[in-house]
């Protein structure tokens, strides 16, 4: 290394951390040897570095899975009630060479666990919180959300929990207002509707719930966008991509000339499909587009007749 460092004249190591180039031969065939920590040509034999740290897994786990070599665990998260910062006692009754324990000494580990867990949980706001996320995780799964959805529902939440606006309310009913709110600052297609069938709660109680997180909060949402519902309709009626395509062409006049102020997104979006249906030759009817959207016929018929005019 010292006679490599006079050769080149070079007095600052950390300047051959970096390279791709061999400096002494000019090719770019460097190789790392993880076990010595050196950096080495393969063509010309010069070692250019030595005791490089390993930027790799480490090379034994200590969690229970034996193949996950990761330097580190799980990253915080919000939509986790303790951060993710608690201890986490395992399951399996084995020490750190793979041996079971002793009788005794299990006793006193189901006891440590058993302590263990309520000490994450101290007070009646804490419990709320993990039944309430854990309440939010099952209805990411059941409407096929996105994890920056849920960080976002889980975040509303917690501001809702520290003004007290929990107390006395359905948790069922604050978590669907809170992951629809997440939905549409999100601009995720999903209506009042899908959410209370997925959490299997009132709409009536959904919606008081969302006005008074939108209210109590100070909740800043954007206006709903028609052109993502169109998707959605068109996969469930049985629609093909020229119809989406003309929709989307009919929704973006009716924005420009401001039509869809104030008008609900999912009935623009079910009667632009059906317009452009039936402009394009297609045989659908009023009714198949209506279950496929959760809007009714007369809706359908009466955005109709504003979109006519921009066929």
């Amino acid at each position: 290394m010292k006679s490599l460092l006079k050769t080149l004249k070079v007095k600052d190591t950390s300047k051959l951390i970096n390279l791709e180039k061999c400096p002494a031969c000019n090719k770019s065939t460097l190789v790392l040897d993880d076990s010595s920590g050196e950096l080495v040509c393969s063509t010309c034999g010069i070692v250019i570095s030595e005791n490089r740290e390993s930027e790799g897994p480490e090379w034994r786990s200590f969690a229970n899975d034996a193949g996950d070599k990761s330097r580190v665990g799980s990253g915080t998260s919000i939509t986790i009630h303790d951060m993710g910062l608690s201890t986490m006692i395992s399951s399996t009754n084995k020490d750190a060479t793979g041996k079971p324990l002793s009788s005794t000494m299990k006793k006193s580990i189901d006891r440590l666990r058993t302590w263990n867990t309520r000490s994450q949980v101290s007070s009646s706001s804490d419990k709320n919180l993990r039944q309430a996320l854990s309440e939010m995780d099952k209805l990411k799964d059941k409407l096929s959300l996105t994890d920056a959805v849920l960080e976002k529902a889980a975040y509303i939440y917690r501001k809702a929990n520290e003004k007290k606006l929990v107390k006395g309310r359905s948790i069922h009913g604050l978590v669907a207002a809170c992951m629809y709110a997440a939905c549409r600052d999100t601009g995720t297609p999903r209506t009042l509707d899908d959410v209370a069938d997925g959490i299997n709660v009132r709409r009536k109680d959904v919606a008081r719930c969302y006005r008074l997180i939108f209210r109590e909060l100070e909740l800043k949402m954007p206006i709903a966008d028609p052109i993502n519902g169109i998707a959605r309709i068109a996969s469930e009626a049985g629609l093909g991509e020229k119809t989406k395509r003309k929709a989307i062409i009919l929704l973006n006049k009716a924005k420009k000339i401001g039509m869809v102020a104030g008008k609900d997104p999912m009935g623009l979006a079910a009667a632009a499909l059906y317009l452009a249906c039936i402009s394009e030759g297609g045989n659908t009817t009023q009714r198949n587009i209506s279950n496929a959207s959760g809007v009714t016929e007369v809706t359908i018929r009466n955005r109709c007749v504003g979109l006519k005019p921009l066929l």
